[in-house]
C-alpha cells in the first residue's frame, strides 16, 4: 500500500458535532477555546488559524506577550463570555474561536518520534479524561495520543481546558480502525502494553528497552477484547487493595511516569 493510501486508511476526521453552549465546538465547525492556559497555548501555536478572541481587559492583561496589532479582539464582560462557553466553565476572561488543528497521521509520528511512547485510548469518551491524559502526555514526553474516530470526543473547549495547553503540543492521531493501527505500531517495532487490573504482571516488569505503545481502555469497561488481543503484554499498576481501580487519566499519568523513569 502506498504511503498516501496508508495514511487515508489509518486516518479519518471524526464527524463534527453540532456546537453551541457546552461543547466548545461552534455550530460553524470552528473550535471555541477558553481559559488562560488553553487560549494562550493556542495563540502561540503557529499551526493554529485564529478567527476571533472575546476577552475582558483583565483577561488580555493576563496573557504572556502581546497580541498582534491587527488581531481581531472583541471586548466583553464576564457575563457575555459565559454565554459562549460550557455552563459554569472557568473562562478566566478569555474565549478564542479558531479552526480545528490539521490532521496528524500515525506513520508521521512513528517515523519521527520512535524513542517516545505513544498512548492509545480505546473508547475513552470523557473529554475531561482525554484532556488530562494529553496534559500527562506532554509532561512525560509522549509522542502522541491515538484514538478511534467514532468513540472519542472531538477537539473542543472542554478537552483544551482540561489539557491546560497540551492540546497544542501533543499530536492527536484519530484512526478509523484502532486494531489495524496497533498492527502498524507492531510492524514499526513498538511493544504494545495494555493496562488492566486483571493482569498478573506489574508495569515495571513488563517494560522493554525499546519503543512502547501504552494502551488504556474506556472508563469502567476497560479495553475491548479485540484491542486486548492486539497487545504484546498486559500489565497492572501495583495499587492498594483498598482501591478497586484508578481513573483512566490517573492511570495514564502513573504509567507514563514509569515509562519515563525506566532503567535501560
Amino acid at each position: 500500500m502506498a504511503k498516501g493510501e496508508r495514511k487515508r486508511a489509518l486516518r479519518g476526521r471524526a464527524g463534527r458535532m453540532k456546537g453551541g453552549r457546552g461543547s466548545g465546538r461552534a455550530s460553524s465547525g470552528h473550535v471555541r477555546l477558553w481559559g488562560r492556559h488553553a487560549v494562550e497555548a493556542a495563540l502561540k501555536n503557529p499551526a493554529r488559524q485564529h478567527r476571533k478572541l472575546w476577552a475582558t481587559r483583565e483577561g488580555i492583561d493576563s496573557l504572556d506577550g502581546e497580541l498582534p496589532a491587527d488581531f481581531p479582539v472583541e471586548y466583553a464582560d464576564v457575563q457575555d463570555l459565559a454565554r459562549l462557553v460550557a455552563r459554569d466553565a472557568p473562562h478566566q476572561g478569555l474565549v478564542l474561536e479558531c479552526e480545528p488543528l490539521e490532521d496528524v497521521f500515525l506513520d508521521e509520528v512513528m517515523d519521527s518520534e520512535s524513542d517516545r511512547p505513544i498512548v492509545i485510548l480505546d473508547q475513552v469518551t470523557d473529554p475531561h479524561n482525554v484532556g488530562a491524559i494529553l496534559r500527562s502526555a506532554a509532561a512525560f514526553g509522549a509522542a502522541a495520543i491515538v484514538t478511534q474516530d467514532r468513540h472519542a470526543p472531538p477537539e473542543s473547549g472542554v478537552v483544551a481546558k482540561s489539557a491546560s495547553g497540551a492540546l497544542e503540543v501533543v499530536p492527536w492521531v484519530r484512526v478509523v480502525n484502532l486494531a489495524r493501527a496497533m498492527e502498524e505500531m507492531a510492524e514499526a517495532g513498538y511493544w504494545r502494553i495494555g493496562m488492566t487490573g486483571a493482569a498478573e504482571t506489574a508495569l515495571a516488569d513488563a517494560l522493554p528497552a525499546g519503543p512502547v505503545a501504552l494502551v488504556l481502555g474506556a472508563e469502567g469497561d476497560g479495553m475491548r477484547h479485540n484491542i486486548e488481543a492486539h497487545c504484546d503484554a498486559l500489565a497492572k499498576l501495583p495499587i492498594s487493595r483498598t482501591v478497586e481501580s484508578l481513573n483512566v487519566s490517573n492511570a495514564a499519568a502513573i504509567a507514563l511516569y514509569a515509562i519515563a523513569t525506566r532503567t535501560a
